[in-house]
């Protein structure tokens, strides 16, 4: 079930990892850097943050999961933030495996704050998706600016479909 949207995760994760390469590139402090003037203020903390989001939507909204609540501080390098995407691939497969409704929209409402939503299950893995590559381009913007551009062979927007991972 929802081969399609294996295989396009599949793309993803492809993508992610030439993100982690650049990311295991560039030297501890700049991963880390905190700046005031940019959203979330790291590139570890972007990264964090759409592994929460995935966690979140796909986790929480869509299989009833607790809540993470991941802080980047809490993470002190790559190596770690590649552990926590280790848990969101694990995650997205089991919604791939369960989700038998995926365009049947349905009205969630969160539990503490009570505000609603209109989802389905094919949006609550879209979403995280489309967010990892909105943050995808701030982490690599922020490395630009840092003075660490991301070589001109890596290519980190376009997600060829072969069959074998890009390098």
């Amino acid at each position: 079930m929802n081969d399609d949207l294996r295989v396009f995760y599949g793309w993803v994760q492809r993508s992610r990892e030439i993100l982690f390469r650049y990311c295991e590139s560039l030297p501890p402090e700049i991963y880390t850097q905190e700046r005031s003037d940019f959203g979330y203020g790291s590139i570890r903390n972007l990264h964090v943050h759409v592994a929460d989001c995935y966690l979140w939507w796909v986790g929480v909204v869509g299989m009833g999961h607790p809540k993470a609540d991941l802080k980047g501080a809490d993470f002190p390098n790559v190596a770690a933030v590649r552990a926590v995407f280790e848990g969101v691939d694990r995650l997205v497969e089991e919604a791939l495996s369960s989700f038998d409704r995926l365009d049947e929209v349905y009205v969630w409402t969160h539990p503490s704050m009570g505000w609603k939503i209109n989802v389905s299950q094919r949006w609550l893995l879209m979403h995280p998706i489309t967010h990892e590559f909105h943050h995808k381009g701030q982490m690599l913007a922020l490395g630009r600016g840092l003075g660490h551009p991301v070589p001109d062979s890596y290519e980190t927007d376009l997600v060829s479909p072969s069959l074998s991972p890009a390098t």
